[in-house]
């Protein structure tokens, strides 16, 4: 687990992220001190293009780069929050995109394991989070549909890109016991869900409607 505190505390932005944890996130009703406090730190800025840097904190998605984008804060606390992770967790992510929501899960769990299909992003992402001292976050290059076998199991899994169904990798990389939050279903009727593995089945709970990127191939095809 990467210590957090103070991770952004003198970089000029601490008010636009203490302000972004007040009205964005606990005014919805996340309220889980760890998660806000990761969201408090993480220097949200580092991981946006330039030219969008004073439009971190902001609340709504923002482009990244290779037709991807940064979910607003929100949706990065809610997904964190859901997954209710402990300090001795092993997470993997599939869509590492900037890398920001790794760094988030990093701040809460023992490693962080992340796939991103576009090599420029997944390169760029691994930059910023060794510069930033995310130690405990790993970067692969890959199609994240298929997981990280090497690496499973995996007591929570988290995906920032909606398939039309539950990949049957990502439930055979789970844990019994674990949990996965995924949005999932077409291109503008998507729900994100929370999954919870028991006796080898998954126990759906739909949490919000949400639009996230589709799930890709090496092809550029939607699964």
């Amino acid at each position: 687990m990467t210590d957090c505190v103070g991770q952004g505390s003198e970089d000029g932005f601490a008010d636009q992220r203490k302000r972004m944890v007040r009205t964005q996130i606990h005014s919805r009703g996340i309220t889980d001190p760890d998660v806000l406090k990761a969201m408090e730190m993480v220097p949200r800025h580092k991981f946006v293009p330039v030219a969008y840097q004073n439009q971190a904190y902001g609340d709504f998605p923002l482009p990244i780069g290779s037709g991807q984008t940064i979910s607003q804060p929100y949706i990065v606390a809610l997904m964190t929050d859901v997954l209710k992770l402990k300090k001795t967790d092993r997470v993997l992510e599939v869509g590492t995109g900037s890398g920001y929501q790794a760094a988030v899960l990093a701040c809460l769990c023992d490693s962080v394991f992340t796939i991103e299909i576009f090599e420029l992003l997944g390169k760029n992402a691994e930059k910023v989070l060794k510069a930033s001292g995310f130690d405990n976050v790993f970067v692969k290059i890959g199609d994240g549909y298929k997981g990280w076998s090497a690496k499973a199991p995996f007591d929570a899994i988290i995906v920032t890109c909606a398939p039309t169904h539950i990949p049957v990798p990502l439930k055979d990389q789970l844990k019994e016991g674990g949990t996965m939050v995924i949005p999932v279903g077409e291109m503008y009727t998507q729900e994100l869900v929370l999954l919870t593995k028991k006796n080898n089945k998954l126990v759906r709970e739909d949490l919000i409607p949400v639009r996230f990127v589709p799930m890709i191939n090496s092809k550029g095809k939607s699964y």
